[in-house]
C-alpha cells in the first residue's frame, strides 16, 4: 500500500510548528524534513552549533502533532555547489562527513530511517567529479547501513547525474546506492516518462509534483508526467517506501507560480486514487 508523505519545506512562510499543524491538518500521517542550509525550520549549522538541543526541540515538535518522519532531507550549502558531495577541495569534503554523520545521529533520534543527499555537481573535471561523487556516495552508503538508515541520491538539474543515463552510471559505479526519485528533474530536460520509469526498482523514496518539458514545476492541468505508469511500476517493484508530495516555492526554474497548498490536495488526491485503482487491478 502507498503511504504518503508531505514536504515541510513546501511552505516556507509559515514556521515550524504552523507547517506541522498544517500537514496535520492536510491528514498527513508523515512527513519530510528539509534538513537546509535555506530552510530556517531545520538548519544543518544550527544542528552543528547545538546538536542535542537543536534534535530534542525538533523531536518535541514533531510528537506534539504525532508525525512521523518518512525522510530527512540533507543539503548542507544554500546551493548545491556550495559544500557539495564531490568538491575538490579535501577539506570541504572532511566538514560535509562531519555533518552528514550528525545527520545520521538527528535521523535516528526522530526516529527516521531514511536519508536523501545530493550526488554532487560539476567542478570543471568531469572524470575526477565523477570519481570523488562516487567515493563520497559510497561512504555516506556505508555510515547509513551502518546506524539502520537508508540512503539515496536525489538526481537533480545540474548534478553529475541529471540524465537517466549518468545516473544509472552512478549506480553501477556504487552498488546499492538508492534514488529519491522526482521524475521533474528529467521530464523538464525532454526525457520520456517510460525512460524514467526504468529507474523505479531503484527507488526508496519518491518525490511527486507536477512538472512538463521547459517546467520543472507546474500546475496539475500542464503535466505531462506518466503518474499511472509510475505507480504500476512501484507496484510492480514491491515499492514499500513513500511518494513524498514535493512542491517547492523558491525563485529558481519558476517554481514560485504555483499554489502549493492546492497543488499538494489536488495531486495527493490524484495519486491516491491512480493507486487505488491500481490495488484493485
Amino acid at each position: 500500500m502507498i503511504k504518503f508523505s508531505c514536504a515541510d519545506y513546501s511552505f516556507p512562510l509559515l514556521s515550524r510548528m504552523q507547517v506541522l499543524r498544517l500537514l496535520k491538518l492536510l491528514e498527513f500521517e508523515s512527513a519530510d524534513l528539509g534538513l537546509f542550509e535555506r530552510n530556517p525550520r531545520f538548519l544543518p549549522s544550527d544542528l552543528m552549533a547545538s546538536p542535542d538541543s537543536f534534535t530534542r526541540a525538533a523531536l518535541e515538535d514533531v510528537n506534539s502533532q504525532e508525525l512521523q518522519i518518512a525522510d530527512v532531507f540533507l543539503q548542507i550549502g544554500l546551493e548545491p555547489a556550495d559544500s557539495s558531495a564531490n568538491d575538490p577541495n579535501p577539506k570541504v569534503r572532511a566538514r560535509s562527513r562531519e555533518v552528514f554523520s550528525r545527520a545520521i545521529s538527528f535521523c535516528r533520534t526522530i526516529g527516521c530511517t531514511h536519508m536523501t543527499g545530493l550526488p554532487g555537481v560539476h567542478h570543471g573535471d568531469a572524470e575526477r567529479d565523477f570519481v570523488l561523487a562516487a567515493e563520497e556516495a559510497t561512504w555516506r552508503l556505508q555510515q547509513c547501513r551502518q546506524s539502520g538508515v537508508v540512503y539515496s541520491i536525489e538526481p537533480h538539474i545540474g548534478s553529475i547525474c541529471a540524465e537517466t543515463a549518468s545516473v544509472r552510471r552512478l549506480l553501477a559505479a556504487v552498488p546499492d546506492l538508492t534514488l529519491t526519485l522526482d521524475y521533474g528533474h528529467f521530464i523538464c530536460q525532454g526525457e520520456d516518462s517510460a525512460v524514467v520509469h526504468t529507474l523505479l526498482p531503484h527507488a526508496t523514496h519518491v518525490h511527486a509534483r507536477s512538472a512538463a518539458r521547459g517546467q520543472l514545476q507546474t500546475n496539475l492541468p500542464e503535466n505531462t508526467i506518466d503518474f499511472e505508469g509510475m505507480i504500476s511500476g512501484l507496484a510492480a517493484s514491491r515499492y514499500h517506501g513513500y511518494i513524498a508530495l514535493e512542491y517547492v516555492w523558491i525563485d529558481w526554474q519558476g517554481c514560485n507560480r504555483s499554489d502549493n497548498l492546492s497543488e499538494t490536495i489536488l495531486l495527493r488526491e490524484q495519486l491516491r486514487d491512480i493507486a487505488e485503482i491500481n490495488r484493485k487491478g
